[in-house]
């Protein structure tokens, strides 16, 4: 392969991603940093792309280039051989809402595998570079790339207003619920009590500490509950652990752009229902926990594929057998 090109995987459409050959990205190693992408994971949003072809009000409308849990090597430019976490998420820091401090709700955000803009699954990708994070040797390639939902779990933890003593419901065991699960046993819960379908996740939480939800008991007596299943019946389960007067988080993404839930539970019990949206600024946080081992990261990746398998490493994720599916597109990682 000539140096000017690069492979690339994009959804053409539901369950068809196709291997291709294109022109590799220029940056000017300022503004802007060549990245030789390692590790990136495959994300529940990435699965509604490849599932349904949308995700919210986005339709896939071009072939796309999913994956926005990325890590990287900076390639050329003053920090050439520097190791990364790219943060997806590129906002206008210009308006409003991003000057008051919510650059995670920025109206024109624009978004790496999402809409117009291609993610990561390549071989090399010119990003801006003041959303290049470093991150230490110590990390590997893959916790590299688990930094961006170990931010996103950081960010619904904050929105939850945790307190040391308090008990916790977390329903969905996914990646993102056994990260809140991580972070809630390190804030000081008394007890996190977990809903989970699937046994392997479920183990994994109880590995993690948490306590199985299969009592009556669990109903009535979380002080915060996080639902991280992007389901009606998940955020039913959530309102029924939460005690009255609790706060309950709504992390998951659900199908089809809508949630509902039954009212007359929340109501009764005068719940404050928290809409989280990826993060805000915690790549510094999420960093220094996975590098001191206070939240672990490489338990939760069950299989890796190289960027030619990728349609396979999607239709892995889809099946939900494991925990965190990575692709490895790059030519060298560690």
């Amino acid at each position: 392969m000539a140096d000017s090109t690069m492979k690339v995987a994009r959804l053409h459409r539901p369950g068809d991603v196709r291997l291709h050959d294109e022109r590799r990205p220029v940056a000017d190693g300022v503004d802007h940093s060549l990245v030789e992408l390692t590790s990136v994971g495959l994300c529940g949003s990435d699965l509604h792309w490849f599932d349904e072809g949308s995700i919210g009000d986005a339709v896939l409308d071009r072939p796309l280039v999913l994956g926005h849990e990325m890590a990287g090597v900076i390639r050329g430019g003053p920090a050439d051989g520097t190791r990364v976490a790219i943060d997806p998420a590129i906002p206008c820091d210009a308006c409003d809402v991003c000057r008051a401090g919510h650059r995670n709700l920025c109206p024109e955000v624009v978004f790496a595998g999402h809409g117009g803009c291609d993610g990561g699954l390549r071989e090399f990708i010119s990003y801006p570079t003041r959303l290049l994070h470093p991150y230490p040797d110590s990390l590997s390639d893959d916790e590299g790339a688990l930094l961006e939902p170990l931010g996103v779990a950081l960010h619904a933890v904050d929105l939850g207003h945790l307190r040391t003593g308090w008990s916790v419901g977390v329903v969905g065991c996914g990646p993102i619920g056994l990260m809140i699960v991580q972070l809630a046993r390190l804030s000081g819960a008394s007890r996190v009590v977990v809903r989970e379908p699937l046994a392997r996740r479920l183990e994994t939480a109880v590995e993690f500490g948490a306590e199985v939800a299969d009592d009556p008991g669990a109903a009535d007596s979380a002080d915060v509950v996080f639902e991280v299943a992007g389901t009606d019946d998940g955020v039913d389960e959530a309102l029924r652990m939460a005690r009255p007067g609790a706060r309950v988080v709504l992390v998951g993404i659900p199908a089809g752009d809508r949630t509902t839930f039954t009212a007359s539970l929340a109501r009764r019990k005068g719940l404050t229902l928290v809409m989280s949206r990826r993060m805000g600024e915690v790549y510094p946080r999420a960093i220094e926990l996975a590098a001191r081992r206070k939240v672990h990261l490489a338990p939760l990746v069950s299989a890796a594929f190289p960027l030619a398998r990728a349609g396979e490493a999607m239709a892995a994720a889809a099946a939900r057998d494991g925990l965190k599916v990575v692709v490895h597109p790059g030519r060298g990682g560690r």
